[in-house]
């Protein structure tokens, strides 16, 4: 069957689902059994998913887990994680746990201000388009009146707008660029509104003002920035080294120092930072898409903010000084509470309501703590039993899965590699040793 096809779009769902299992499914009947399986049972929830995106199809389902015992600035809170990967949300609870008796997770909010630019090229002279974008700035605002009349109602709105001249990077590139405060919103929406309304004012009065008529302004583009270093959080665990027991041959005092050896070398080598890195943002992003937050949004900030001083580095932090272990993160991240997700996926409205539907502060100190939680939980492993051991223990059922082994040869392999290390090699071998049958080739 032809592989290319037009009109796609204008398709009803069945005939879209039709085509995609006849053009590219090998077994076309199988697929459409599959993609229907997925679907929600209740049809208004059902169609409320496939309005989500374009081109829908089916449903993908991610496991929806708890990590409970988060003690966030003196309240207890059981986090959502929506992730795929083995051993996270074990992983977040385990250190969660470990904190619960030593203060907890203390968190504060650093700063909430979002960016968006105007972009665009002007040929003339600089300091005259500075002269006549002060003598319009009042207009420039005022256009957007309609859009920031409600969120200005809530405590927000537009902080500060001011021209930049970035002409020595990009030949009479300017930008125009604007703060705002969304209070409990992501705000995507409502920045970008803002600033394409104030491109038009900014393009018609450098057209009309005698100054700058003769040299034409270009509006390239008007976009928020997901780069948002001044919407920042920080999140701190601390406790007396000797708290810092670990149940290993090595002295609170030992592991204390190892720990924060290894967070050093995360702050030093890139190659390092960049594992460190993804699994706090296994912590992170897991909470993010419970809640229904952009979790590609806050990948691009956090990395980009821990590559700002000109080297990619850790997000975490640590020190060991007069006897007091201290652990932290200072990560930006912009987050709703409402709009978008949080009010038409059922699972995102749970989510928050489990947390006691925080607003976008709370929200982002929750977030910080499970990333920074997640972090502990790692370099914890790596210092001391080696990641693997756990990490490979909770992989263990997904090979078996994969295997197709029952209930009971499930528990039977489980025990045998109970004190061991479950490469998927050994697990494989172990799998069919059980069932009598040579393990084929291809293993």
């Amino acid at each position: 069957m032809e592989k290319r096809i037009k009109g796609f779009s204008k398709l009803s769902k069945q005939a879209k689902m039709e085509w995609l299992a006849k053009a590219h499914l090998a077994q076309p009947d199988a697929g459409m059994a599959l993609m229907q399986s997925y679907m929600h049972a209740d049809a208004a929830i059902q169609k409320r998913h496939d309005e989500f995106i374009e081109n829908t199809v089916a449903n993908y389902y991610l496991p929806f887990g708890v990590a409970p015992n988060f003690l966030i600035n003196g309240k207890v809170y059981t986090v959502p994680m929506a992730i795929e990967e083995s051993s996270v949300v074990a992983a977040a609870a385990k250190s969660a746990q470990f904190w619960m008796s030593r203060g907890g997770f203390r968190s504060s909010i650093l700063s909430s201000t979002k960016i968006g630019h105007i972009h665009f090229m002007f040929g003339g002279d600089g300091p005259t388009l500075q002269a006549v974008f002060d003598a319009h700035l009042s207009q420039i605002r005022a256009s957007t009146a309609h859009i920031t009349a409600n969120m200005e109602k809530r405590g927000g709105g537009i902080l500060d707008i001011r021209l930049v001249d970035k002409t020595e990077a990009l030949a009479e590139y300017y930008q125009v660029e604007v703060r705002f405060d969304t209070r409990d919103s992501m705000g995507a929406n409502f920045i970008n509104s803002c600033l394409e309304e104030m491109a038009k004012v900014l393009k018609a009065c450098a057209r009309e003002d005698a100054r700058t008529a003769h040299s034409p302004l270009d509006v390239v583009m008007c976009i928020l920035s997901n780069y948002t270093p001044e919407c920042l959080v920080r999140c701190e665990v601390s406790c007396p080294m000797e708290e810092m027991l670990e149940g290993t041959d090595m002295t609170a005092a030992e592991f204390a120092h190892k720990f924060h050896r290894a967070v050093r070398i995360a702050e030093v080598e890139p190659y390092r930072a960049a594992t460190h890195n993804k699994g706090i943002m296994n912590g992170i992003d897991a909470v993010i898409l419970a809640t229904g937050n952009d979790f590609r949004a806050v990948e691009a900030a956090c990395h980009a903010y821990a590559a700002r001083n000109g080297s990619y580095s850790s997000l975490t932090h640590c020190s060991v000084e007069d006897g007091v272990f201290r652990f932290w993160i200072e990560i930006p991240l912009s987050l709703g509470t409402v709009g978008g997700l949080t009010q038409l996926h059922p699972l995102v409205k749970m989510a928050l309501e489990m947390l006691g539907n925080p607003g976008a502060h709370e929200l982002m100190m929750i977030v910080a703590a499970s990333g920074l939680a997640q972090n502990f939980a790692a370099l914890r492993a790596l210092t001391t039993t080696g990641i693997q051991k756990g990490h490979m223990k909770m992989h263990l059922l997904n090979i078996l899965n994969q295997l197709g082994a029952s209930e009971t040869e499930k528990e039977i392999i489980a025990a045998q590699f109970a004190k061991l290390v479950p490469h998927h090699a050994d697990v494989v071998k172990a799998f069919y040793d059980l069932r009598g049958l040579p393990l084929p080739e291809t293993h």
